[in-house]
């Protein structure tokens, strides 16, 4: 009887080692989105492309923006080992001004948090 439950504990001991190897990694082509000058009230979207490196399922848990002109997307559904995704992000081009924000994205990756940038100027309408 000892024999059998130690040949358990071993099983599932060695189980969960082999579960716990297996990783989801995110790695991000850029983790800066440079606007540049653009005239206010164009196209704020841009979009922020991620690959799943590791060897497990990524799950984005949460993006959120340091403040309210910028509005991140995250996507649905779980991202395959090897597979690419994307982080949209929309900065309110009606403000002029220096843009300096930072996306924040929760996952389940080796790295749980990371944090991405937007920078760039908006002009006024007419401005050179």
């Amino acid at each position: 009887m000892k024999k059998i439950i130690l040949l358990l504990f071993v099983g599932l001991l060695a189980v969960s080692v082999q579960a716990q190897d297996q990783v989801a990694k995110i790695e991000f082509k850029s983790e800066t989105v440079d606007y540049g000058e653009i005239e206010k009230g164009s196209d704020g979207v841009r979009i922020f492309e991620f690959t799943n490196t590791g060897d497990a399922p990524l799950v984005i848990s949460d993006v959120k923006s340091s403040c309210g002109c910028t509005i991140p997307k995250k996507p649905d559904a779980p991202i395959l080992p090897g597979e690419t995704g994307e982080i949209q992000v929309k900065y309110d081009t009606k403000r002029v001004g220096p843009i300096r924000k930072a996306i924040t994205v929760s996952s389940n990756a080796d790295t749980p948090t990371k944090v991405l940038k937007i920078k760039g100027t908006v002009k006024s309408e007419g401005a050179k």
